[in-house]
């Protein structure tokens, strides 16, 4: 059991002593370095990339985002005018009452339009 012990002791010894670090010799640690610096210089290069095309994106989403709400926003405006030009155009009986509300409906519609056709124009 001892002499197992020993043996074991002395071949872990042998490779801690083998493993141990040795200095490299100076030509190797300056290809080291330069390799090293070179890899560097490359990830910090696509990192770079990679950010400026991540906020790239984030500014259109952003821009396509404010079109948006802008045109629902414009939206609700032109339905509550609408709805207010209805309701103006039922003091009005017959014939004329038809042509008010068509009216309202026509503006409504080209002012609709009108908004759709700036979000997109934003958007782009």
């Amino acid at each position: 059991m001892t002499l197992r012990f020993w043996i074991t002791s002395v071949c872990c010894l042998s490779a801690a002593m083998i493993a141990c670090n040795q200095a490299e010799r100076p030509a190797e640690t300056a290809r080291d370095v330069s390799a090293a610096r070179e890899e560097a210089r490359e990830d910090l290069y696509e990192a770079r990339q990679d950010a400026s095309e991540t906020r790239r994106e984030a500014n259109l989403d952003a821009i396509e985002t404010h079109a948006e709400s802008r045109f629902d926003v414009a939206a609700e405006r032109i339905e509550g005018e609408h709805e207010v030009a209805v309701q103006k155009c039922e003091a009005l009986s017959g014939n004329a009452q038809d042509e008010c509300k068509d009216l309202a409906d026509r503006r409504r519609d080209a002012a609709l339009e009108l908004a759709e056709a700036d979000r997109d124009a934003s958007a782009l």
